[in-house]
């Protein structure tokens, strides 16, 4: 395979598989410049469903670090840490006698995998030469004789860093959630070297102690009911979307076949503190005001598109939204709790077993899309919307009718199922909480994290990436649907200003 930056990657013959008698304990582990190998074993329907010719999703982590990387440095301590995976050290191949895709242990040639270009350190747009590189990735895929996955290390002085690494691993290898986890539990505190980093945990609420046991009783018993409703008006909602519902036209739907077109992915970095200050104004959540800001950037941008703006590009308060606009996010859930850091730490370091895989549940997320004279009504209506998906099974329920077609119907009809529900909707939405303190990548310490996608068949997906203090907004476009996403993030970012300014003016501090 080579990228479109003219950087060729080398290709390794595939090793014969050795067969063995079914019933065989499957418990092999070979040793090589540290890496632990376990078994073949089969891959899971989910991870099979990421091999469909509509749904070859990549996911890419962007990191920048603050000194320059040692490409030798990280390479050493790949082979300790990472590789010690069983799903990073394997092969996906097919068996011959029944078509069974198979995890098979391999020898990981690092030098194929981690990829050090060489640049021209005097470029006039460094930034604009990062964001293309990603862009030239996401016209290309990994071959399947290596590891689903690779590194670029490019030591390159950009506006935020002094170099870049990038991760792509294929989504087959395990879900978003864990993925991550895995790779932050390569990293380690730049205070404390040993220290593998922080990730803050939500909190259970504590519960009152109501002596009204009546009471008590009819409030569990509400809640209850509610939940048992806004689960089956979701599932008939996910169920028509799979079989005719569709969003209303708009310009940020993309067309058929947007899965197999490259994306631009643009990034910006927000004051994690002015987000925290509207949470603790308004009484929601972080995700709330998140929901709440890109809702609002979404509504200026279409709002722009449609004519709202004034000659010099700004956009103007004339409202030229459509009305009764339908656009929702598919929202995509780790039904199973994530393995904690410490876990799959200890995992690579000890080879202990840790439960891994995409387990993955679906959760349609509408968004209201309208001008409000009032900047805190777009955080109000998403800590609605958000608080009613909370009280619903609708990732769970999902995933089951998923699990149940894939079951009956085979992993084509699978896939054609998952295709039709994401297609159907506009855009993917994604929040992501990052470590709290400062974190080193291999000893080279990391000024930012940004986390996205690409072979999704929607034109739009906007994470939401925090870390330390600072919350970067990603988005991956495909840019005949979205030809300006600079523009569209630059519209989330100011909404947050707005948002901000409004809670300060009501005197909401």
């Amino acid at each position: 395979m080579e990228s479109e930056n003219g950087f060729r990657l080398r290709k390794q013959a595939l090793k014969p598989i050795e067969t063995r008698k079914r019933g065989e304990k499957e418990e092999e582990i070979s040793k090589n410049n540290g890496q632990t190998t376990c078994g073949e074993e089969p891959l899971s329907p989910s991870s099979r469903l990421y091999h469909e010719h509509n749904f070859n999703v990549y996911v890419i982590a962007i990191m920048g670090c603050k000194t320059r990387i040692y490409p030798d440095v990280v390479k050493a301590n790949l082979g300790h840490t990472l590789l010690r995976h069983p799903r990073f050290s394997s092969l996906q191949v097919e068996d011959e006698r029944n078509g069974e895709m198979r995890w098979v242990p391999t020898q990981v040639d690092l030098e194929r995998h981690v990829i050090v270009p060489e640049l021209d350190q005097n470029m006039d747009s460094p930034d604009k030469f990062i964001e293309d590189y990603v862009h030239n990735l996401s016209k290309t895929t990994i071959d399947k004789s290596q590891p689903l996955w690779d590194l670029h290390l490019l030591n390159l002085r950009t506006s935020q860093s002094e170099s870049v690494g990038i991760f792509r691993i294929h989504h087959s290898l395990g879900d978003g959630t864990s993925l991550l986890s895995l790779l932050l539990a390569c990293t380690r505190k730049t205070k404390d070297s040993q220290a593998l980093p922080t990730i803050p945990i939500r909190k259970k609420q504590e519960k009152k102690n109501d002596r009204r046991v009546f009471r008590r009783f009819m409030l569990r018993f509400w809640f209850m009911l509610q939940v048992f409703w806004n689960t089956v008006v979701d599932v008939i909602m996910f169920l028509a979307t799979a079989l005719f519902l569709t969003d209303t036209p708009n310009p940020l739907k993309g067309l058929p076949g947007s899965e197999s077109t490259p994306r631009r992915i643009v990034h910006r970095t927000v004051n994690l503190d002015d987000i925290k200050f509207v949470k603790d104004a308004m009484g929601t959540t972080i995700n709330d005001v998140a929901f709440g800001m890109t809702q609002a950037g979404l509504s200026r941008y279409i709002n722009r598109i449609n004519g709202g703006q004034n000659k010099d590009g700004g956009a103007t308060e004339t409202n030229n939204i459509p009305k009764s606009i339908r656009l929702r996010s598919t929202l995509l859930v780790n039904i199973r709790p994530a393995p904690g850091i410490q876990a799959l730490a200890d995992m690579m370091e000890e080879d202990a077993e840790v439960k891994w895989g995409n387990w993955i549940g679906y959760v349609l997320l509408p968004f209201t899309i309208a001008l409000r004279k009032n900047p805190l009504d777009y955080v109000r209506n998403a800590k609605a919307i958000i608080d009613r998906k909370k009280r619903s099974l609708e990732a769970i329920a999902t995933f089951y009718i998923a699990d149940i077609a894939l079951k009956l119907f085979g992993i084509k009809a699978a896939g054609a199922l998952s295709h039709k529900v994401v297609s159907r909707t506009t855009m993917c939405f994604s929040n992501m909480v990052g470590p709290l303190e400062e974190i080193g990548f291999y000893g080279h310490p990391m000024a930012f994290l940004a986390t996205s996608s690409y072979g999704q068949p929607y034109a739009l997906m906007i994470n939401f990436q925090s870390y330390i203090d600072k919350m970067t907004i990603v988005l991956s476009v495909d840019e005949g649907t979205i030809p300006d996403p600079g523009q569209l993030c630059e519209d989330i970012v100011e909404s947050l200003r707005l948002i901000k300014e409004a809670a300060l003016t009501r005197g909401l501090a």
